[in-house]
């Protein structure tokens, strides 16, 4: 496969890449890629986890990128998951694993190729990681430390324990420990992967070297689905921060904000039905998002909406253009715009909600939930 398909693969549908001429760099010079995703172990694997991650893993794939995933327990016992205990988040990562590995799949990756690795396994009698992390450390000030908290899902300012300030950091020593040189995250752990790219020309434990000089990692961050739940502001302001257009993101915690890989077509379809869905800001309307990027992101992709004739009858879009032409001039009802996502995703989940119910992964999702119930 030639330098530009690769570059192409890599990079579409991303809302970021830092730095599109160093990725050209890497590629034109033979550098092998390797990638990692990090993740808390938080709960269930919803869309904006599975497939943000499993299109991109299999974009990645397909171009020569060794891929990985990252189970961040430690980091999930930092920020207090599962009522801080790092016994259930170890146990809980097991099913968040295998919802991963089964979106991954679904999304057209590949999870048998995916390497997967947690926190005990990286940090146990791992000397280089640790000191790694006092490196980074000492080259980021306590108040570049508060700032990165949001990418905890916390507001700065707030009043956090100590062991908050080290989560960024250890982030960031994860790239560094595991050699890894394309990065990849959601646009909620940008400022991360700023602090290992700016340290990474001074690190001298775990340095990333090329011609026997040092570089850093890339960072290529995906866009994150919106919740499907009416955001507190509404509408938006026009120059809201990067961190206030997060707060829409899809969460786990909000109940009927997301859709989990695992839910049944029963679940679906009542929170697409109560979804949020206004016919004006079609930039902040999650149905429209979730089109965008979990249909027409794809090749050869189409949403295909079943209506009664009086209402114009079946319609199918190729393109995310056309659905969006026709919502903005009310062709197409918003209702019909749930429906139609509803029995996609419905589609697009079918592999992973019958995996679930094999006795010995319905085992380990009872388990889950048990370990859910009493956190």
């Amino acid at each position: 496969m030639d330098t530009e398909k690769r570059f192409d693969l890599i990079t579409r549908s991303l809302e970021e890449v830092l730095t599109p001429e160093e990725l050209r760099t890497l590629l034109t010079q033979g550098v092998p890629l390797k990638h990692y995703i990090g993740f808390e172990i938080s709960g269930r694997v919803h869309l904006g986890t599975g497939f943000a991650t499993g299109f991109k893993i299999a974009d990645f794939q397909k171009a020569g990128v060794k891929c990985s995933c990252y189970l961040a327990t430690w980091h999930a016992w930092i920020n207090n998951k599962f009522g801080g205990d790092l016994d259930i988040i170890r146990k809980a990562s097991r099913y968040f694993r295998t919802l991963l590995e089964l979106s991954i799949d679904a999304a057209g990756g590949d999870s048998s190729k995916v390497s997967f690795i947690d926190g005990d396994q990286l940090y146990h009698h791992n000397d280089d990681f640790w000191r790694t992390v006092i490196e980074i450390t000492k080259q980021t000030t306590v108040n570049r430390a508060m700032r990165s908290i949001s990418i905890m899902g916390r507001k700065e300012g707030s009043d956090v324990p100590l062991a908050s300030l080290v989560y960024a950091p250890m982030q960031a020593a994860d790239i560094f420990t595991q050699g890894i040189n394309l990065a990849h995250a959601g646009m909620d752990q940008r400022k991360a992967h700023i602090i290992a790219r700016e340290v990474a020309l001074k690190l001298t434990t775990s340095p990333l070297m090329l011609n026997k000089k040092p570089y850093k990692p890339l960072a290529l961050h995906h866009h994150l689905l919106k919740g499907l739940n009416k955001p507190t502001v509404w509408p938006p302001q026009a120059d809201a921060l990067q961190e206030e257009l997060s707060d829409m993101k899809m969460s786990k915690s909000i109940p009927g904000s997301a859709v989990f890989v695992d839910d049944s077509e029963e679940v679906i379809r009542k929170n697409l039905i109560g979804a949020f869905c206004p016919p004006d800001h079609p930039e902040h309307n999650p149905l429209l998002d979730w089109a965008k990027y979990l249909v027409f992101n794809r090749e050869k992709s189409s949403l295909k909406i079943q209506r009664e004739k009086k209402f114009g009858g079946d319609v199918e879009y190729s393109t995310y253009a056309d659905l969006l032409k026709d919502y903005q001039s009310q062709k197409l009802h918003p209702m019909d715009l749930k429906k139609g996502m509803a029995e996609y995703l419905i589609k697009l989940l079918a592999p992973i909600r019958s995996a679930v119910k094999k006795p010995a992964l319905a085992k380990l999702k009872t388990e889950f939930d048990q370990l859910r119930v009493t956190r």
